[in-house]
């Protein structure tokens, strides 16, 4: 993508989470991207393509004089090294057709667990770029207006993201592993019945 009316925008957010040790450690439930998923976003918003694919539909975003919204394609999984991988692959806009061919979004994740003795540090990082061609309208816009309002856009979508995984994962991470445990016992009690009635 080429032009002088080109404009790029990038933003960064870090997390760490310490998860204490559960007696299912909390890699296992990383493998579970369609649980994991809405700990980063609002259920409603997300639809499901695949084991490891979703859409996002973002809430609209107010650009200077521009309302879009953007429809992400994004995969979640897990790496060979344990690492939880998250990265976009197609996206659409919706309200602003003029841009669907001038706008790139690109969103990479990952989340590291660290295991230490009594507990797990998620390390995590995103990294989120837009590179759009500028309509008309925004050309004469002055560029340091350009750049702190779009920066300041994308800095928020991915606080927004930091802030839910942060509030959202360990509640569900803690409700999972008590669900694992008592379908273990339940499986065990009904096992140990089938073998007393022989």
């Amino acid at each position: 993508m080429t032009g002088s009316k080109t404009q790029k925008f990038t933003a960064v957010q870090s997390v760490e989470l310490l998860v204490p040790n559960n007696p299912i450690p909390i890699q296992h439930y990383l493998r579970q991207p369609q649980r994991l998923v809405h700990t980063l976003v609002d259920p409603s918003r997300m639809d499901v393509l695949g084991a490891d694919y979703f859409r996002l539909k973002m809430r609209p975003l107010n650009f200077l004089m521009l309302n879009i919204q953007p429809i992400v394609d994004l995969r979640v999984w897990v790496a060979a090294d344990g690492v939880l991988k998250v990265r976009s692959v197609d996206c659409q806009l919706h309200g602003f057709e003029y841009a669907n061919n001038r706008f790139e979004l690109t969103l990479l994740g990952q989340l590291e667990p660290v295991t230490q003795a009594e507990f797990t540090l998620l390390r995590g990082r995103a990294d989120l770029e837009v590179i759009v061609d500028l309509p008309p309208v925004l050309w004469f816009t002055p560029k340091p207006l350009l750049e702190a309002t779009g920066t300041g856009l994308l800095k928020s979508i991915l606080l927004t993201m930091q802030q839910r995984l942060s509030h959202q994962l360990l509640a569900d991470y803690t409700a999972w592993v008590k669900d694992q445990l008592a379908r273990d016992s339940a499986r065990f009690s009904t096992d140990v019945i089938a073998e007393g009635s022989y």
